[in-house]
């Protein structure tokens, strides 16, 4: 009985040495999901690879870190890569931030046929002081992508590919930019003005950092992708306790089906507050279309 008891708190004691240092800084896995929504042209076949949520900052997610990650993102051999914002650390729990401008270098080695695009995401917003006091862009995530060859998509729509593989591609603006510090948050997303840029039948794939937005996105869209929940960062037999959105566990992680319309949720890369990630290891998101 004495061992049982002991085994308890060594227990917990185990997981949250686990939790707190092993799964943020060390396990890094490949979440591949495999969707064929509603309007995508069949046998059209088509795989993004999804970076989000890196928080970078040392010790966690190093400048050398990322370095790997994107190596074995460019070894998927993706056709298109997006990165869905949220470049700085917001956790006080870090003994270094790493700006924007040394992190994106490290992003320009990201490489797929289709290009790399990004949009951004509310510590983006959140963490660069000049464009919360101007209460408008641009921010530094988004000059310093925009510097190392990666557009930003802030309320725009591109077409890409060619002929009967054509799709577009949609980058809504961040949907919480700026807190007024009473729970509540204006955007600069505007979604009807980045779908009125689609000018014909061609598929369209939607990038929207916060989830959120998907209740609201038609049925034209063939696919929206998303991060910010960081997957709740602990997640227990496909639940999490804590998870940044009006909608809880319902977009909190994965492929979501709702009459017929898709939606993906990565885990991202790094955490936000406290630096503990359980059951929800940081990811690399592979979506196969088609």
């Amino acid at each position: 009985m004495l061992k049982g008891l002991l085994g308890v708190p060594l227990a917990g004691l185990a997981a949250s040495v686990y939790g707190f240092f092993v799964e943020p800084a060390l396990e890094l896995r490949v979440q591949r999901w495999a969707i064929r929504p509603q309007g995508w042209p069949t046998g059209q076949r088509l795989r993004i690879a999804i970076l989000t949520d890196l928080h970078m900052s040392e010790p966690y997610v190093t400048l050398d870190r990322l370095a790997r990650v994107v190596a074995r993102t460019n070894a998927l051999k993706p056709d298109l890569t997006v990165v869905l914002g949220d470049l700085p650390a917001s956790s006080p729990y870090v003994s270094r931030r790493i700006p924007p401008e040394e992190t994106c270098p490290v992003l320009a080695n990201l490489s797929a046929p289709l290009g790399v695009h990004a949009v951004l995401g509310n510590h983006d917003w959140w963490q660069d002081r000049m464009a919360q006091k101007r209460r408008a862009g641009p921010t530094r995530s988004g000059l310093a992508l925009a510097a190392n060859g990666i557009p930003v998509l802030e309320n725009r729509a591109i077409r890409l590919g060619e002929g009967a593989a054509a799709f577009w591609l949609a980058g809504l603006g961040d949907q919480i930019a700026f807190p007024d510090g009473k729970g509540h948050w204006t955007g600069v997303d505007d979604l009807p003005a980045t779908l009125a840029q689609v000018t014909d039948d061609a598929p369209v794939i939607l990038l929207a950092h916060e989830p959120d937005i998907f209740p609201q996105v038609p049925r034209r869209v063939a696919l929206t992708l998303s991060g910010h929940t960081h997957g709740g960062q602990v997640r227990l037999f496909g639940w999490s306790p804590v998870v940044p959105s009006d909608y809880g566990n319902r977009y909190a992680y994965g492929p979501v089906e709702e009459n017929g319309h898709h939606l993906v949720v990565s885990g991202g890369i790094g955490y936000s507050g406290i630096p503990v990630r359980f059951g929800m290891p940081p990811e690399i998101t592979v979506v196969d279309l088609g």
